[in-house]
């Protein structure tokens, strides 16, 4: 899945973002044919804190609205369950991008940790060669 609407921000800006309110949201949408229902989602995308939802959703509102309920018996339960993602502003994944975002951030000194309290370093006196090891308490 592809991020939308992030271009040319670090990931410290969208913590920044997000902080202020911003989120990460997809739309769900139904797609049917008689016998056979489809359920898919859309790309995600970043709402700024001051910006509305709709204007990246309705087009999938529509999409759901028009051929969503002809499947059976799935079409009209999972249409119903759509578009309350969409009534409410989409599905929320904020913490799940955040995590991946944060965990794939180049800026990140991934250097050392510090898992409780032990201070470890993927860094030392060895040879470039060597794999670094990690001292992670269990």
């Amino acid at each position: 899945m592809q991020i939308k609407n992030i271009e040319g921000l670090r990931v410290a800006q969208v913590r920044d973002l997000v902080h202020q309110g911003g989120k990460f949201v997809i739309f769900p949408y139904t797609i049917s044919f008689v016998l056979m229902t489809l359920k898919r989602s859309s790309d995600i995308y970043f709402i700024r804190p001051d910006e509305s939802s709709f204007k990246y959703s309705w087009g999938y509102a529509v999409l759901n609205l028009v051929v969503g309920w002809w499947g059976f018996p799935w079409g009209p339960i999972y249409t119903i369950g759509s578009a309350y993602h969409h009534v409410v502003g989409g599905k929320d994944l904020t913490q799940e991008v955040m995590s991946h975002l944060t965990q794939h951030d180049p800026e990140a000194d991934t250097s050392t940790y510090n898992i409780d309290g032990v201070q470890s370093s993927n860094q030392g006196n060895s040879s470039a060669a060597e794999t670094p090891t990690y001292n992670i308490p269990v």
